[in-house]
């Protein structure tokens, strides 16, 4: 059962508003306590009991040494799922999201080698060499890159989980998850199918303050997978110490006791 004080903070953070009742999607039914001034209200001992059961399975995703992406592309959660992904090391796309981003990784992969290509130009000093329009070309393109795909720059694989914040606004980003079977993750309001996803979180997904509450739990759970992956590295990389060869003592003290008796 979820504890009372994190449906008070929940509460206290507005997770529990949803969106007007003729907006609804009939699947969030199980997630909705009641209506109050033609707006859904979420059951937040839901979400709460939703909230730990996705914090746990980040946590072992993160633990295991695979990536979390975070995708949100509106206003209001850019910032906030910026700066806890960057905290918990992790991937994000806050600008629009490029296609074929999961589906074509590979040409995604190469666009992110064009820009560590110009860095590496930069610090050899080729970059210097070029003309001053092939210089503002190149720099140009490495902002373009930087702005849509800077902040997945050390993600050289598939992520092995996305996390998205209004899965309405992200359907494309779902869709590729979908097709390469990446958990899915999500903050899922009145307005979305929650069965669109692998692990809904029943929440207002459109105040600042409801997703900074959820992304910040999600950030925690994901540092702590990575604690335990550090702690666990650190004890297998941990020198054994050698214990002494008893055997061979014990076989001495015995010889020395056999020499005294004589």
């Amino acid at each position: 059962m979820a504890k009372t004080e994190n449906v008070k903070d929940l509460l206290d953070a507005g997770v529990h508003f949803g969106h007007l009742t003729r907006r609804w999607d009939p699947n969030m039914a199980p997630y909705i306590y009641m209506e109050r001034n033609g707006i859904h209200i979420i059951n937040l001992y839901k979400t709460a009991a939703k909230l730990a059961e996705a914090s746990e399975a980040l946590s072992k995703i993160a633990a295991s040494g695979r990536k979390i992406l975070f995708v949100a592309t509106k206003k209001q959660a850019k910032e906030i799922v910026a700066d806890h992904a960057s905290r918990a090391k992790m991937p994000y796309i806050t600008e629009r999201w490029p296609g074929g981003m999961l589906t074509n990784f590979v040409t995604i992969r190469k666009a992110v080698k064009k820009m560590q290509t110009v860095d590496r130009m930069k610090q050899d000093g080729r970059f210097d060499s070029l003309s001053k329009k092939e210089q503002l070309q190149m720099n140009r393109m490495r902002d373009k890159l930087e702005k849509n795909l800077g902040s997945i720059e050390d993600m050289t694989r598939l992520p092995g989980a996305l996390f998205v914040v209004d899965i309405k606004r992200e359907h494309i980003a779902i869709k590729e998850a979908q097709k390469l079977n990446i958990p899915i993750f999500a903050m899922v309001d009145t307005n979305s199918d929650p069965r669109q996803v692998d692990f809904a979180i029943p929440s207002n997904d459109d105040a600042s303050k409801s997703i900074e509450k959820i992304i910040a739990n999600v950030a925690d759970a994901i540092e702590e997978g990575l604690s335990e992956r550090k702690a666990n590295k650190d004890k297998d990389d941990k020198p054994k110490v050698k214990k002494a060869d008893k055997p061979a003592k014990a076989k001495k003290a015995k010889a020395v006791t056999s020499d005294e008796e004589e």
